[in-house]
């Protein structure tokens, strides 16, 4: 099974680390995916690290993992839950989905609580931080090395 893994981030994700940092924090995007990067080599991962707040792209990259990655780490942002469209994409993608949010979604309004991605996802992550990420790949790279055991 490939160990390329696909970290896809929704809307506004552009903008870690300015926008509402009592919520999400002072990191960057940047900042992120350098730590994704560094952890992915420790586990022998390889990265596609991307960012969008248009959902075809976050759609298109989704179509492209089918052919070539072993997983997928997304933070689909406010896509999260509005779009069928992702959660359609994410349906024909056969291997491990691991949901992530920065902030703990529970927590706040309610439109927040409803995930279309949740019923595609083997796992959701919220609540720790950017630290969610570093979370998401080491349950990636277990999930994908099991089903190659």
């Amino acid at each position: 099974m490939s160990r390329l893994v696909y970290v896809l981030n929704g809307p506004n994700l552009n903008l870690l680390g300015k926008r509402q940092p009592h919520i999400y924090g002072h990191e960057t995007l940047a900042d992120v995916e350098r730590d994704c990067q560094a952890l992915a080599a420790e586990l022998g991962l390889e990265l596609r690290f991307h960012q969008s707040n248009r959902e075809y792209e976050i759609i298109d990259w989704i179509h492209e993992a089918r052919d070539t990655a072993g997983g997928i780490v997304i933070n689909p942002a406010a896509f999260t839950h509005t779009s069928v469209a992702v959660l359609d994409a994410l349906n024909t993608f056969d291997a491990p989905v691991i949901e992530i949010h920065i902030s703990n979604v529970h927590k706040r309004e309610e439109f927040r609580h409803h995930s279309f991605v949740s019923t595609r996802a083997d796992g959701v992550i919220a609540g720790f931080g950017t630290q969610g990420y570093l979370l998401a790949l080491r349950r990636v790279a277990r999930l994908i090395d099991e089903k190659v055991d």
